[in-house]
This record gives structure tokens, sequence and C-alpha cells, in this order.
């Protein structure tokens, strides 16, 4: 595997998933196959359970880790080509990328959607040219678009808690005061529609979220109507992605606190379990209440992130053999 970005760059998904369950039950089985191997993890946003979660897993795999936060420490990085480099960007990414390769054997790398072009976000810009120079494995720690990482620890962590062989799973907009991008809900929904699960996803209008990652999920806008008998709620705030109206992208179009997923809502549904990728914001995604009850699953969810990255990088490894 020389890239992760996608469901599909697993292959056969049940395959996958009982490797991550092997990997569970004996986290260091595998330290030997990253003896004198380095993982590079660049990021260009804000983390803690991505780089956490995945400098455990290197370690896991024996690996060596080097972590760059571009925004501390190193040069600005000028991204455009045919740009006069006369501010406060003192290298170009042509020439960082190939440089960074030349110190590691693997790639991760973050980088968050700007808004500032829906075309430049959803063609994924940074991460593409992070494939084509570098000459090393790359995966993806969240993009413009997508978060595959999450995403699997998501089913693994479905898969763990799951009651009968195909749960109705339900992911739900919920509000935010800023503008949140898409990776998120487009990988969970990527990864539901290749799932054996019922899959629904439920939003206001203006927020549908682009046709290549919602694929055959059913789209229900009365909430409270998606919520019904679901074994599984993931709750998560987007922006307009700009599907129906390109000159929304990136807005807030609504702060309807009645989407806030509380006690109201969870009795309708098969006292479905609550997930969520974290951080969240409290009384606006999510009651105190709801996040805090037994069915939570938020924190063996992030914990599953330790193992979808030891999965990755260990395929990631084998292929360098």
């Amino acid at each position: 595997m020389r890239v992760f970005r996608s469901v599909k760059d697993l292959g056969n998904l049940d395959a996958a998933l009982k490797e991550a369950f092997e990997i569970k039950a004996d986290r260091f089985k595998y330290q030997e196959l990253g003896r004198n191997k380095t993982a590079l993890l660049i990021f260009f946003n804000n983390s803690l359970r991505t780089r956490l979660s995945t400098q455990k897993a290197a370690m896991n795999l024996g690996m060596n880790v080097i972590v760059l936060d571009v925004n501390q420490g190193a040069w600005k990085l000028e991204t455009e080509r045919g740009v006069v480099m006369d501010g406060d960007k003192s290298e170009h990414l042509l020439e960082a990328i190939p440089v960074m390769a030349s110190y590691c054997d693997i790639i991760g790398v973050r980088s968050f959607a700007t808004f500032e072009s829906r075309e430049n976000d959803y063609n994924e810009k940074i991460l593409e040219q992070f494939i084509q120079y570098s000459g090393k494995p790359v995966f993806f720690m969240e993009s413009a678009t997508v978060h595959p990482l999450q995403s699997f620890a998501d089913l693994i962590t479905i898969e763990e808690y799951k009651e009968c062989d195909r749960p109705k799973v339900v992911l739900t907009w919920a509000p935010h005061p800023k503008a949140l991008p898409q990776a998120v809900p487009n990988s969970f929904a990527e990864w539901m529609n290749a799932a054996n699960v019922d899959f629904v996803v439920t939003h206001p209008e203006g927020y549908e979220l682009d046709p290549q990652f919602v694929g055959n999920a059913r789209v229900e806008y009365d909430q409270m109507k998606a919520f019904e008998g679901a074994d599984f709620i993931y709750a998560k705030n987007w922006s307009c992605p700009g599907v129906t109206c390109p000159e929304d992208y990136g807005k807030v179009l609504s702060k309807d606190m009645s989407w806030t997923v509380g006690k109201r809502q969870m009795a309708v549904t098969n006292n479905a379990h609550f997930m969520h990728c974290l951080p969240v914001r409290r009384n606006m995604i999510v009651t105190d209440d709801v996040i805090e009850s037994p069915r939570s699953l938020v924190i063996p969810e992030a914990a599953n992130r330790e193992i979808s990255a030891t999965v990755v990088l260990k395929r990631m490894l084998e292929a360098l053999k």
C-alpha cells in the first residue's frame, strides 16, 4: 500500500478488521517490522488524537518517529507555483517535500481545508504534492476532504459494540459556532457505505455532502425520523459542502440548537451508542448527559485510533519489503 486515503486502499474490509483485532490483542506482535525504519509525521494543523495515536502506532511497530509541526519552528511554506516569493514564506513545498522525504521511509500528512477554494480543497492540492514529489508512501492524517484513520477506528468500534449483524448507523449534523471541514463526515459516509450497516445521513437542507462520499446512504432531513430505531448515532458538525450552491462552500448556514443530540433524540433510538471523533463542543454538538452516559463510545473510539494507525503503517511497511 503506497497511499492511504480511502477505504478502498485497504482492499478486503473483513480482512482489515480481522487484522485490526489481531493487533488489538497483541499491539507489539509486529515490532520487528519497523526496525530501522522512520515515520515522518507532518502537521500543518493542530492535533491531539492523531498525533499521539500515530506516534504510538509507529512505536508499536518498532519505528523511529519524527514529528514536524510546520507552524512551530519550521520555515513558512509556499504551496503555489508561479508565486514571486517576496513575502513571509521562505521555502517552497516543492523543495521541502523531497528534503523531508530523504529523512524517512513513510510520510503522514495532516492538512485541513482552507475554504478559500472548493476546487483546491477537493483536489487535495497539498497532499497530492506529497504523493507526487516525495517518492515515499503517504498516508492521510486528515486532509481537506477525508480522515480515513478516524473512520477506520470508527468502524472497528462499531464492530466491537454492535449487538446485531446489520446495525442502523446514523450520521447526524449538529450545530457548531465555527466553520468546520467535511473531512470526518465525508470519510465516515464512505466507510459506512462499504460496511455491512444500514446507513442514514441526516442534516438541515443546504448541508448535502458530496455524492462521491455519501454514495447510496439514505438522506433524511428530519433528524427525529432518522434517529428512530438507530443502534449508533455519530454526531458531527460540518460547514456547507457547496454541492448545490458552490458560493456557500465553507459557510455556516445554521446554528439550530434543536439539532444538538440530547435525551429527546436518543429516546427514539434502539438504546443507541453515541459516537463522536472529538474534540467536541459540549451542549452544542451533544449534551452532557448523552456524552457521559454508559452508551457513549467516544473514549474507546479514540483509543482505537492507535489500532487503525497500526494496521495502516504495518501494511505500508510490508509493501516496502
